[in-house]
């Protein structure tokens, strides 16, 4: 029992308290009740705020003989349950505000947000409390989530989801497959390993738990197939512009060539035109991709962009220009041109007079073609880009816009290449919706088949992998909560400013999920 009194300062509430005398106390070491005074000393407890003010306990505790001769202490200090814990100066109530904030704020955050609340700690306090609560045990799940995180810069790490809980069970820095291994060994019991489509993953799952059966993502299965449409598109960049509606132009060859001749006047139209000219004349001499990147300082990915290409113009990028409230005096403006007023001030006037309310400048940038003898820049809709084109095909045909269900037939249609590719897409999206995949192992054939090199290099992995990719089919098993804590992992990882090394960011995401689930599960209380 404890005898108490309180002192109220400007700057702190202090209380005062002491235990009784003659109550017996266990003994620290073996257990022993005793009542054998030895002295007194006082202990200075933190405790959460009252009314707003930090709180300081004053607690006057006994330090008793032990009567027990076997046991190695001499002497220990009395312990007051649910307010001191040994050798701590913080009561259990501040401590686990103290850790909960550590786990949810991290170091800086978390000491910012103690201090708004009257309890002054540094962050590297903060974060030493955080490291010291122990992980909660880890159970072997049935069914496990595998996957990859940037980690930083080129550096990748591994994390380990129980995909029937949805908690974290551990995550490490690297994905090679002797780590998972080792890690699959060490917790035998697994049934079932979600994954996505990595080889390293694959073999570490075969060499720690080769009975467990392996699921490969149905997500990353599309993403993989959508990256391939996405190269075809790329290969067949002329056929885009076979999407757009007929324009009103009497000769479109006409127009197209004086566009061309347009952007060539322009910096930018100069400078691709060269690339262009450069990129093929090197690799017409049959030199790699990556040779002609580095005797041009450019990358890869540019260079196989331009040596794809036709012609330069299919590099330019020609957003379409966006709607002016010029537009609709365009025709006005013609008109106008074509009667011999040249004058843009003179025709600025004019349109003002009619409603205008833009600014000269405008005017006079609209009229500056026809000075060189083209046509007004109107309005015009721009050919989908290849990513636009892969969306369009991977999309499901009820979820596509009208505008899509009108360009897309044009496009199919003037591309055969794209058609083929948008059938195929159509059957393996049938196979996953009716999770059947008897249709598979001819579905690859017909992929190996279709003489488009992404298509068959897809085939040649998924044959590899087959029974993985058929049970991603066919079960509901897959990674999206392994994606859902990847997602976690990235905020915590900010919420430090990415400075977080492996074991600190390994506790914050293990126990933050368990503390958001601790909380989560607790009834709330209706008013009244």
């Amino acid at each position: 029992m404890l005898v108490v009194s309180a002192d109220v300062s400007d700057a702190v509430v202090a209380v005062r308290a002491r235990t009784r005398s003659g109550t017996p106390a266990g003994c620290t070491g073996c257990g022993q009740l005793s009542a054998w005074c030895h002295s007194r000393y006082v202990r200075r407890l933190a405790d959460v705020t009252l009314g707003g003010r930090p709180l300081r306990i004053d607690l006057s505790v006994r330090r008793l003989y032990c009567e027990n001769p076997a046991c190695p202490k001499v002497t220990f200090a009395e312990q007051v349950p649910g307010l001191t814990v040994r050798y701590q100066r913080r009561t259990p109530q501040l401590q686990r505000l103290v850790e909960a904030i550590g786990v949810v704020l991290a170091g800086r955050g978390g000491a910012r947000m103690l201090r708004i609340l009257n309890v002054t700690l540094s962050r590297c306090t903060v974060l030493a409390q955080l490291m010291r609560v122990p992980l909660p045990p880890l159970e072997t799940p049935r069914v496990l989530g595998v996957d990859d995180f940037a980690l930083y810069g080129g550096t990748y790490g591994t994390l380990l989801v129980d995909a029937t809980t949805r908690l974290p069970l551990t995550l490490w820095e690297g994905r090679d497959a002797e780590q998972l291994s080792r890690w699959l060994r060490e917790h035998p019991g697994i049934e079932v390993a979600c994954r996505d489509g990595s080889l390293t993953y694959r073999q570490g799952i075969i060499a720690g738990a080769p009975d467990a059966v392996q699921v490969s993502d149905r997500f990353h299965l599309w993403q993989g197939l959508s990256r391939r449409v996405q190269d075809i598109a790329s290969a067949h960049r002329g056929c885009l512009p076979a999407a757009l509606p007929p324009t009103r132009a009497t000769d479109p060859e006409l127009i197209e060539e004086t566009a061309g001749n347009t952007a060539a006047d322009t910096r930018a139209g100069r400078h691709a035109r060269r690339l262009f000219e450069a990129v093929h004349a090197l690799t017409r001499t049959g030199r790699s991709h990556s040779s002609v990147a580095r005797e041009l300082g450019l990358d890869r990915r540019t260079v196989r962009k331009y040596a794809r290409a036709r012609t330069w113009q299919e590099v330019m990028r020609r957003p379409p220009r966006k709607p002016s409230t010029l537009d609709p005096y365009l025709d006005y403006l013609q008109q106008r041109w074509d009667e011999g007023q040249h004058s843009a001030k003179i025709l600025h006037e004019e349109l003002q007079g009619k409603g205008y309310l833009g600014h000269y400048q405008r005017v006079k940038m609209a009229v500056a073609p026809l000075r060189r003898g083209l046509p007004l820049d109107e309005p015009r809709a721009r050919p989908p880009s290849p990513r636009e084109a892969a969306r369009w095909i991977t999309t499901h045909p009820g979820r596509r816009s009208p505008h899509i269900n009108d360009r897309l037939p044009r496009l199919l249609g003037q591309c055969p290449e794209l058609r083929h590719t948008h059938d195929l897409v159509l059957r393996f999206a049938a196979m996953l919706d009716n999770r059947d995949a008897t249709s598979l192992p001819r579905w690859l054939n017909d992929l190996a088949d279709s003489g488009l090199a992404p298509l068959a290099g897809l085939a040649g992995a998924l044959r590899e992998d087959r029974h993985a990719v058929a049970q991603g089919i066919t079960t509901p098993y897959n990674s999206g909560v392994n994606e859902g804590r990847i997602t976690d992992v990235k905020l915590q990882k900010r919420l430090m400013a990415g400075r977080a090394s492996v074991p600190l960011l390994r506790h914050r995401v293990v126990l933050i999920a368990h503390l958001r689930r601790r909380y989560a599960d607790r009834p709330t209380m209706s008013p009244g």
